[in-house]
């Protein structure tokens, strides 16, 4: 991972409330009857003491930055000072205490990776020792421990209620220079494709985040944390406003799971899904253009045996409305194996509900049968379709028609076929040879719905003239 920002910090900003006009009604005040400026300061007298600075001490290596520089959709793994390779490297980050009780406390993975020593600074300047209970890669979260008493606790919010334009307030140490907290809004939700290793959509904000910010509490006006702070995106450290937290309902599953297991035990479904849209949704005569749409069910897998079949559109997951493919697999793998789950599921009959456990593995695929050359009919006219042979990737993957060629001025091509994807269904039939796909295209004249592999991924894609 690389280019980029890794939050490890925040840029102390202050927000003049009043002059931009803004009412903030949750804001608390003075007594009545007395003419008072809205201030986040009682908010935050509750929260940044439920804050702590992190001191790491590892070994440094080559790949090691004396930075959190990130060029866009990649991030660095640390930011250790400048030290050779080999010497002692110090990196400094945030945590977020979750369990003042026990001691734990949230942070980023990236901010303890290949730590020899953890040092945690709570607020009334005290330091304690600090041992990794465990890490995630995957999510870029991890949960240390340190044993104090009169610690303070933050309260965790709901994520999943947040909108765009809500107003957010980052809370971390920057810089090493201590707790500092900026304010900004909620920019944009559900945001994936950062070059990280994790599948979540991750909330975006423009309340600044500098190195030193990584693992600190992204909170609401009510002080509830409602993320992790965990990257920025940004040229030569700069700040840009483009900052990134995981959202605290995965982080909160997360959290208790490596508490309870010291490691993540994922739960899967066993199919494979991508965003639909207003196309998708008329294609397949459901209500709804949001969701994650099944392309893919693997057999003898959680999802075939609950009944999910592939042009599904999943819509919720135990009661809680989906927005698309990557929230669905964010709140799916948060979850253990022998999880049970209640998915609704969008079809062209209607809604129906079915129950999944979930479970740690997913199932083979068949293999795949061959055919012979066949031209393409109705909307994919134009298109020559050829038998899936060994010298496609794949064979032995899945069934159905390589496209060998397709004219530039087709519809195809229009809606995004190429040469070497492999169609494997139309409107929601599978299709196993190039006789079938052309057989099944040509009864449709507006739109027509493919199932098409590519680079060892299905998706859908729609025809329409």
């Amino acid at each position: 991972m690389a280019g980029g920002y890794f939050l490890c910090t925040l840029r102390s900003l202050t927000f003049a409330i009043g002059a931009l006009g803004l009412t903030i009604t949750s804001l608390e005040t003075a007594d009545a009857g007395q003419s008072v400026t809205p201030s986040l300061a009682p908010m935050l007298s509750r929260v940044i003491p439920t804050v702590v600075s992190i001191s790491v001490r590892g070994k440094s290596s080559e790949d090691q930055d004396d930075t959190l520089y990130l060029t866009p959709g990649a991030l660095n793994k640390s930011s250790p000072s400048e030290t050779a390779v080999g010497q002692i490297s110090e990196t400094t980050g945030t945590g977020v205490i979750t369990d003042a009780r026990n001691g734990y406390i949230l942070t980023n993975n990236h901010v303890i990776e290949g730590a020899t020593s953890i040092k945690v600074t709570i607020a009334s300047g005290e330091s304690f020792d600090a041992a990794a209970v465990g890490a995630d890669a995957q999510t870029d979260l991890a949960v240390i421990r340190i044993r104090a008493s009169g610690l303070s606790q933050a309260m965790l919010g709901d994520s999943g209620s947040l909108n765009v334009g809500d107003y957010v307030v980052a809370i971390g140490t920057p810089y090493g220079l201590g707790k500092s907290a900026t304010f900004g809004i909620v920019s944009a939700l559900d945001r994936s494709g950062l070059g990280l290793d994790s599948e979540e959509g991750f909330i975006q904000t423009d309340a600044s985040l500098n190195p030193g910010n990584s693992g600190g509490a992204l909170v609401d006006l009510e002080g509830k944390v409602v993320g992790i702070n965990t990257a920025i995106l940004g040229p030569s450290g700069a700040n840009i406003g483009i900052g990134f937290a995981v959202p605290i309902n995965t982080a909160s599953a997360i959290m208790r799971q490596l508490v309870a297991h010291g490691e993540i035990r994922r739960g899967q479904l066993g199919v494979q899904v991508q965003d639909s849209g207003t196309d998708f949704a008329k294609a397949l005569g459901v209500s709804a253009s949001t969701g994650a749409l099944v392309n893919e069910v693997r057999p003898q897998s959680p999802g075939a045996k609950a009944g999910i079949i592939i042009g599904d559109v999943i819509a919720a997951v135990d009661g809680v409305p989906v927005s698309g493919s990557t929230q669905l697999r964010a709140r799916i793998s948060a979850l253990p194996p022998e999880t049970p789950v209640k998915l609704t599921l969008l079809r062209r009959s209607g809604s129906v509900e079915v129950v999944a456990t979930l479970a740690a593995a997913a199932a083979t695929e068949p293999p795949v049968e061959t055919v012979d050359y066949v031209d393409g009919k109705g909307l994919l006219d134009l298109v020559t379709l050829q038998t899936l042979d060994a010298a496609s990737d794949a064979f032995g993957k899945v069934q159905g028609a390589v496209i060998s060629s397709i004219s530039d001025n087709s519809l195809a091509a229009a809606a995004g076929l190429r040469p070497g994807d492999v169609i494997t269904s139309v409107n929601q039939t599978n299709a196993t040879t190039p006789q079938m796909v052309a057989e099944l295209s040509k009864a449709s004249t507006d739109l027509l719905l493919l199932g098409v592999f590519r680079d060892g991924h299905r998706s859908f894609l729609v025809v329409k003239r």
